[in-house]
This record gives structure tokens, C-alpha cells and sequence, in this order.
């Protein structure tokens, strides 16, 4: 017993040493690839260089700042001038270029549900253990982790962010009235009335991004029943141990260069701690679970508020097992 948990310590410190200090696409890529599934790797990659990666969501949100105001401010006209067709028409014109990237990516969140089934396939089935397909597929990690990233990165922004809902529950209402008077516009043919009820499902939720990963991480899981449950939580959990390492041990936290990759560490371990709560049977909050939960949570609690905030938000109301019985005070209070 002794010498097992001696090599499975042994593994988590490599894995972690070279996860260390990877903090671009570039040294990923300089992993070994070769021992990476091709058809994952190649549908990962174009999944995320499509989508927003690391950094683009903020830029995008700082950039598009002064055209959600004007948006804002036309809308708030149009609604209190319902008759001024001038108003009306500056309003429609200032929301369908913001609904036309929340199309994007609501687009690009059936993308990445997509890559994420194929990636967990990669990472979990046989004949390697979970721990050795880490080891083997680090590309492949590394994307997972890249991806979880910018799905909290994402719905942080959104949840920090009313007006997305405001603008497009316009937008639908002028849609529904358009189709009374029997008119159409040439926005909808990109947004049209059942592609606008799509979106609209998705942004209701408080994490869309989030809620995509978890359901596809459980829809997974009931559709591979030959393969052991326990390989996709292995997996899930080795990466939250690795990222716990990584942050709470001085010799691999000085190797970070960046706040930002601090931050990174944060939130794939969060995703991952969310990931695998939903799909195993008693949760990641459990004392059977195969995550450190005290750890996790002092860990980011040990960081400034204002960068943390939002992660322990996301433990506190995205979990489904917070609150269940077998979830001892004390992780409880660490919550609270």
C-alpha cells in the first residue's frame, strides 16, 4: 500500500513539474504530440483557435464597451418611445450586431460540447489508467485545461454582465412583433425566431458555458456504461490534485511568470472540482471524494477576493452536491 500511493505521488509531482511551466499553445505543442489521438487533437484545436482563447474574451468585453452603452441608450429610447420609428429603427440597428456574437458563441458552445466528448474518449479509455493517459496525452490535458479556462473565464464576464439578456430579450420582442405585422427584417435571416429560443435556453442559464461542459461530461458518462465510471473522475480529480500542487507548493508557484497563469490554475481546477461533482454518484464534497476540498477551497481563498470571487461563486451555486447531507460544517463554512 505504501509503495503505491510512493508512485502515485511520484507521477502527480512529474505530471505537475511539467505542467508547470506550460504556459502557452507553443510549449504545449512542443509536448509529445505524437502520442496524442490526431483526430482529438486536430478537432480541440479548432474548436478553441475559433473560439475566444485566453485573454480574447476580456478584450472583446474592454473593446465593446462603448457600443453596449449606445446600445444601452437607444434601446432605453426605443422602449420609452414604442411609436418613434426613428428610435426604433437606432435601437435594432445598435442590438443585432451584439446578438450577432452572442450567436457566435452560443455556436461555439456546441463546438467545444462536441470536442469535450471526444477529448474525455482520449483521456479515459483503455487500456491506460487515468493517471497514465495524463502522463502520456499532456497536449491533450493541456487543452482540456485550456478550454476550462475560457468556459469560467466566459461566464464570469456573463454573470458580471445584465445587459447580454436585456439586449436580446429586445431583440426577440421586436422579432415576435415583426412576425405580427407580418414583416421580417434582414437581421433575422442570421438570428431567426428558433435559433433566437436557442439562445435564449442558453443564456438564461446563470453559467451557460459551465452548464455545457457539465452536461456533456454526464451525457459521457451515461453513454459509455462499459467503461468504469471511476476513469472519468480519476481523471477529474488528478487534475484538481495537480493544480492544488501547483498553487499551494512554493517550488512550482515561483515558476509562475504571471498573475495570469495563477489565475489559469484557479479556474481549471474549479471546472474540473464542478466537473466531477456532477457525475459522481456522492459529489466532490463527500468524505470519500477523491478531491482535497479543504485544500481546494483555502487555496483560493488564500488569493485576493476580487480574483476569487467568482470561483468560489461558482462551488457555492453551480455544485449539486454542496448541500447535501454527506457534506461535512467545516467545507460548509469555508463556503459561506
Amino acid at each position: 500500500m505504501h509503495s503505491e500511493r510512493q508512485r502515485v505521488k511520484e507521477r502527480e509531482q512529474k505530471f505537475t513539474s511539467v505542467c508547470s511551466k506550460a504556459e502557452s499553445y507553443d510549449q504545449c505543442n512542443r509536448w509529445d504530440i505524437a502520442q496524442s489521438r490526431g483526430e482529438t487533437w486536430d478537432l480541440l484545436t479548432a474548436a478553441v483557435s475559433q473560439g475566444k482563447g485566453r485573454g480574447q474574451v476580456e478584450e472583446e468585453r474592454v473593446g465593446g464597451q462603448r457600443e453596449k452603452r449606445s446600445s444601452h441608450r437607444r434601446k432605453r429610447g426605443a422602449i420609452q418611445n414604442p411609436g418613434d420609428l426613428a428610435l426604433q429603427e437606432k435601437a435594432w440597428n445598435a442590438v443585432c450586431p451584439l446578438v450577432a456574437k452572442l450567436k457566435r458563441f452560443y455556436e461555439f458552445s456546441l463546438r467545444l460540447e462536441n470536442a469535450l466528448r471526444s477529448l474525455l474518449e482520449a483521456l479515459t479509455s483503455p487500456p491506460y489508467a487515468p493517471m497514465q493517459h495524463l502522463e502520456r496525452e499532456q497536449a491533450l490535458a493541456k487543452q482540456f485545461a485550456e478550454i476550462l479556462h475560457f468556459t469560467l473565464s466566459f461566464d464570469e464576464l456573463k454573470m458580471t454582465n445584465p445587459a447580454i439578456q436585456n439586449d436580446f430579450s429586445y431583440y426577440r420582442r421586436t422579432i415576435s412583433r415583426n412576425r405580427l405585422n407580418n414583416q421580417q427584417l434582414e437581421a433575422e435571416n442570421e438570428v431567426n425566431n428558433e435559433m433566437a429560443n436557442r439562445m435564449s435556453l442558453f443564456y438564461a442559464e446563470a453559467t451557460p458555458m459551465l452548464k455545457t461542459l457539465s452536461n456533456a461530461t454526464t451525457k459521457f458518462v451515461s453513454e459509455n456504461k462499459t467503461l468504469p465510471i471511476e476513469d472519468t473522475t480519476d481523471c477529474l480529480s488528478t487534475m484538481a490534485c495537480v493544480c492544488r500542487v501547483m498553487l499551494e507548493t512554493p517550488e512550482y508557484r515561483c515558476r509562475f511568470t504571471n498573475t495570469d497563469t495563477m489565475l489559469f490554475c484557479m479556474r481549471v481546477m474549479v471546472g474540473v472540482i464542478i466537473l466531477y461533482d456532477h457525475v459522481h454518484p456522492v459529489g466532490a464534497f463527500a468524505k470519500t471524494s477523491k478531491i482535497d476540498m479543504k485544500g481546494c477551497i483555502k487555496v483560493l481563498k488564500e488569493q485576493p477576493s476580487n480574483s476569487v470571487e467568482g470561483l468560489l461563486n461558482a462551488l457555492r451555486y453551480t455544485t449539486r452536491h454542496l448541500n447535501d447531507d454527506s457534506t461535512s460544517k467545516q467545507i460548509r463554512a469555508l463556503l459561506q
